[in-house]
């Protein structure tokens, strides 16, 4: 199916099993044969990875993968779909299909998943992680964030999302797709866009602009990070509010373990102006600030 994975091809081949696209999955398959190529591609997979794929689809992204792989581990929520990716994966034994939500809930992956590739990765000392997926638009920010936020061994993710998102992910300062999302991706990772697509490239046509992007995943710039579930947290509570000056935003975040006067303290250490706002603040900042209000509060207790 790797090599027929066409418009024609699919929607004859969902007709004969008497399905169709569910649009609250985000179903869109890729299905210009060169784009599918160059995503696998683009992933870099070698004998000492183990793949994740979010989102198996019909199976041909993950046939092109497995031959390069040490094992690939998909998910896939729609059981029909399972059931056709079945068929065209069998003949690898590296793969391991699971079939439920790759979500527990927003910012949790399943554990079930989690455990497997674990798993995987236990089975091939040595081995690292890497996502390759056409992405469901609908689930593609929290797979991509969680992700990153676990202490699995992850080198890089390589994904089909919407294209607004891939500009949030590279976006900097001072601009309307600054946010945390930039500043999550781009404290740990370099991005880059191997390729914008139109939606039709795609069945069914999504309303919007795709992009490939390649993520690296860094250790040496996570290292810098002393706590990452804080920087997390913190990061997302400075743009709950945007346009709101920093230090309102920040002492509604520290509500119940900090008082005003205290977070005056650690904002004037950092050199922060009474009117900034956290979309100024460029990610070597925003990573000094939440390493500074985190040792405040250590100190406090």
């Amino acid at each position: 199916m790797s090599k027929r994975q066409t418009a024609s091809f699919l929607i004859k081949r969902f007709e004969e099993v008497g399905i169709r696209p569910v649009t609250r999955h985000g179903q869109n398959f890729l299905v210009d044969l060169n784009l599918l190529e160059l995503l696998a591609s683009s992933g870099s997979v070698c004998d000492r990875d183990v793949v994740l794929e979010v989102g198996t689809g019909t199976g041909s992204l993950t046939a092109m993968i497995a031959p390069a792989a040490a094992a690939v581990v998909t998910i896939e929520i729609d059981r029909r779909l399972a059931q056709l990716a079945a068929e065209e994966l069998v003949r690898f034994d590296n793969v391991t299909m699971l079939q439920h939500d790759a979500l527990k809930s927003k910012n949790q992956l399943h554990p079930a998943l989690l455990a497997m590739v674990q798993e995987k990765l236990d089975a091939c000392p040595g081995s690292q992680l890497k996502l390759v997926a056409n992405l469901p638009f609908n689930i593609a920010t929290p797979i991509i964030t969680n992700l990153l936020a676990t202490e699995l061994p992850l080198a890089s993710m390589t994904v089909t999302i919407q294209k607004e998102l891939a500009d949030r992910m590279m976006a900097s300062p001072r601009t309307k797709d600054y946010g945390a999302l930039s500043i999550w991706i781009q404290s740990q990772c370099e991005v880059e866009l191997v390729r914008t697509m139109s939606p039709s490239v795609f069945w069914p046509r999504p309303k919007v602009e795709s992009a490939i992007i390649h993520i690296t995943v860094r250790p040496e710039w996570q290292q810098r990070i002393p706590d990452r579930a804080f920087f997390h947290q913190f990061n997302r509570s400075l743009f709950f509010h945007r346009r709101k000056f920093l230090r309102s935003v920040v002492i509604s975040a520290m509500k119940n373990k900090l008082d005003k006067a205290a977070v005056d303290e650690v904002l004037t250490s950092q050199g922060m102006a009474a009117n900034a706002r956290a979309e100024e603040l460029d990610i070597t900042a925003v990573m000094a600030l939440s390493e500074a209000f985190r040792q405040r509060l250590a100190n406090d207790d």
